[in-house]
């Protein structure tokens, strides 16, 4: 029968009747072995169908003003679609008869939206409810979004809220059937109570299974799942971040699983088993106990790096990571704590800091009753300046301040300090260079322009290896002062260059230079030469430091130093256009001390930094003429320095470093200079050296000339 409208009246359908209603209006439908059809603008007050019936909703809105339910499907099926339910207790029962073993089923889709004063939806056993793209919600302020008794719910890309719990699990007596949630991009709110309230209430045994992908869980408790009255319940996260405290009461038993890349970041209280896979993380916000713990490439971390917890843990087995907190200042840290047996292999990442430990106590971090597991770090802790190592004490594992070495932090320090004088040399580097250039016409007026690229290895002298990668310019210009027998050049320079320092393990800094300077070159008939400069600069320093617990670290500063140089030989001519160039250059460069501090709170101060060069040197070469007129003059030269100056200080949290790079080294070098014309020379030059503290692989350095 077909129903189009008219006066709302009572439907009664028994023995395999149908009725469909066409946007009309209804009161009661009670079918009975029969099938209902509430097509689009159908409206009716209330739906009971029972014993095999079929109930089609598409486009409708059922309002129940009194019973139990709005809808309630028993022993029977219903197609929910785009329909409205809303029922003064409960929206929708999907229930059986009691003492059958056959339930109903209902589904739920096209944005529907089922809610009820007392709950949205209600399960029995042996029913099944399917949710997707709508809603289900409890309205009152204890009500529940969802009951499932000993029953069965799938959510998809929907959501199911409570006035007070979000999805209740009870427990059918008359069943021993489990109960079993499975959400899908599902979001579960609990306003007042929890998301998900599995609760017995000591009726009996049975078992629950929750199954979470890509979901959450909302609770205005903060108690995302709460286990209570002797329920075994499984639950397992996939794909999923939820925020909150997951409750396991006494008598009861909940096992959790973190897989799929899934975060939990809160509380478990009196959990059984949690076992973390597949680079999923539980995230601790308070002191948390476990019975049973297994990772399988998942992570445990204790929460920020300004609280520290304590996790108990019975028994750990399998494969992952801790990543804990310690702050050795004050002696405080999360502690892995086993209370029994430990297996497996787990690497600890323990937050790095800037700050020194307190009396270089050793700090325990894992306790263990017992077992053959391993704990490891994937590199030595960083501890303001020093970094520990894990050590095994007895059947713990600490921190031990005998294994410290020098940490990264301190390193940057030292080679930022360190660096100053390479750098003024390799820059020095490209004035004495274009001394080729003024053998072929003595001197003359003109200006000129270099650029250089040097690269030093920097032994571990102090604490801090490291290389330094330079590149720069310099451009001067000078005019000719005649002087009885010789001419004096005079003439100013000014440049750039830039250091990139390399540490390793993510450590690197930075130096940027600007400087200007004065010179004066006496070249004499006789081939004595005299060649003088006085530089000055600005430095700007710039240190990222890579911590051992995957941070970083940064500071910087700003200084200025001011040095000079002389340089005393003679060219000596040979035959077949041969010469040899004997000479002696000193060097001495004073750079400013300074205070300053990396943002991890690492503090450092460096006294000024000193040094004073000396070298001793022959450059011999020989003079080609062209054909075309260009002149060449390929040199070779070979020469000894050494560094005189030892001590240069360097503070890293009140820990005095001797930034030491005195010592000797010899020097090889090769190159080539052109004149082109009478007035236009070029030259390149190469250069190597080595010594017991500083290696430098290459120098090369490429300029030319225009005198006027």
């Amino acid at each position: 029968m077909t129903i189009t409208g008219g006066t709302p009246e009572r439907w009664d359908l028994i023995s395999n009747a149908t009725l469909n209603v066409n946007g009309a209006e209804t009161l009661f439908i009670n079918a009975d072995r029969s099938t209902l059809n509430v097509n689009p603008g159908g409206i009716t007050q209330q739906i009971s169908a029972r014993n095999g019936s079929q109930v089609n909703l598409n486009g409708a809105a059922v309002n129940g003003v009194s019973g139990v339910a709005a809808v309630v499907i028993l022993n029977s099926t219903a197609d929910i679609e785009s329909s409205t339910i809303t029922g003064n207790r409960v929206g929708l029962q999907v229930v059986r008869s009691a003492f059958t073993q056959s339930g109903s089923t209902a589904a739920v889709s096209g944005k529907s939206m089922i809610s009820g004063e007392r709950g949205g939806a209600l399960v029995s056993a042996f029913s099944r409810l399917d949710v997707s793209d709508s809603q289900i919600r409890g309205t009152g302020a204890t009500s529940y979004g969802l009951t499932l008794a000993s029953a069965q719910a799938v959510a998809t890309d929907s959501t199911i809220t409570g006035g007070q719990n979000g999805v209740v699990l009870s427990l059918d007596t008359l069943s021993a059937q489990p109960s079993i949630l499975e959400l899908n991009n599902t979001t579960v709110q609990g306003i007042t109570g929890s998301a998900i309230l599995v609760d017995f209430e000591d009726a009996g045994t049975s078992t629950s299974t929750i199954t979470l992908t890509s979901s959450s869980l909302l609770a205005g408790n903060n108690t995302l799942v709460d286990v209570r009255g002797g329920a075994d319940t499984a639950l397992t996260v996939n794909s999923s971040l939820l925020t909150g405290n997951i409750v396991n009461e006494a008598g009861s038993t909940l096992d959790l699983t973190l897989q799929n890349h899934s975060t939990l970041t809160g509380r478990l209280e009196n959990v059984s088993s949690a076992s973390i896979n597949d680079n999923s993380r539980w995230v601790l916000v308070g002191d948390s106990q476990l019975e049973k713990l297994v990772l399988n490439g998942g992570t445990v971390a204790f929460g920020g790096t300004d609280a520290f917890y304590q996790l108990d843990v019975n028994q750990l087995s399998g494969n992952g990571r801790f990543e804990l907190g310690t702050n050795f200042s004050t002696g405080q840290t999360d502690v892995l704590n086993i209370t029994g047996s430990a297996s497996g292999r787990h690497e600890l990442v323990i937050s790095a800091s800037g700050v020194d430990p307190a009396a270089g106590q050793p700090i325990r971090v894992v306790q263990t009753a017992g077992g053959d597991a391993q704990f490891f770090t994937a590199r030595s802790v960083d501890q303001g300046a020093f970094s520990y190592d894990l050590a095994k004490s007895g059947n713990d594992w600490i921190l031990d301040p005998a294994t410290r070495t020098v940490s990264p932090g301190a390193r940057s320090v030292l080679a930022l300090f360190n660096t100053a004088p390479t750098v003024w040399y390799g820059e020095l580097t490209s004035l004495r260079s274009r001394m080729g250039e003024l053998r072929f016409n003595g001197a003359q007026a003109g200006t000129w322009g270099n650029t250089y690229a040097n690269r030093y290895n920097v032994a571990d002298g102090s604490g801090v290896a490291y290389q330094q990668n330079q590149q720069g310019f310099t451009l001067g210009v000078d005019g000719l002062l005649p002087f009885g027998d010789g001419q004096w050049l005079v003439g100013l320079m000014a440049g750039h260059s830039k250091s990139d320092l390399n540490l390793q393990g993510g450590t690197s800094g930075e130096i940027s230079s600007y400087y200007l300077g004065s010179y004066a070159t006496w070249i004499d008939a006789s081939g004595y030469y005299f060649d003088g400069v006085v530089k000055v600069n600005r430095f700007n320093n710039d240190a990222k430091v890579g911590l051992s617990d995957g941070r970083r670290a940064k500071g910087d500063y700003d200084n200025s130093g001011i040095g000079g140089s002389i340089e005393f030989g003679r060219h000596i001519k040979l035959e077949q256009a041969y010469f040899i160039e004997p000479y002696t250059q000193w060097s001495a460069v004073l750079i400013q001390g300074k205070d300053f501090s990396l943002d991890n709170d690492m503090q450092a101060e460096g006294d000024r930094t000193r040094s004073l060069l000396g070298e001793f040197g022959m450059t011999m070469g020989r003079n080609f003429d062209l054909r075309s007129g260009v002149k060449v003059q390929p040199y070779v030269r070979a020469a000894v320095a050494h560094e005189f100056i030892k001590n240069n200080d360097v503070s890293v949290n009140n820990n005095v470093f001797n930034n030491d790079l005195s010592g000797s080294r010899a020097i090889a070098a090769a190159g080539i200079a052109l004149a082109m014309t009478d007035r236009l020379q070029i030259h390149a030059d190469f250069d190597y050296s080595n010594g017991k503290n500083i290696e430098k692989p290459f120098g090369l350095n490429f300029g030319g000339r225009w005198s006027f």
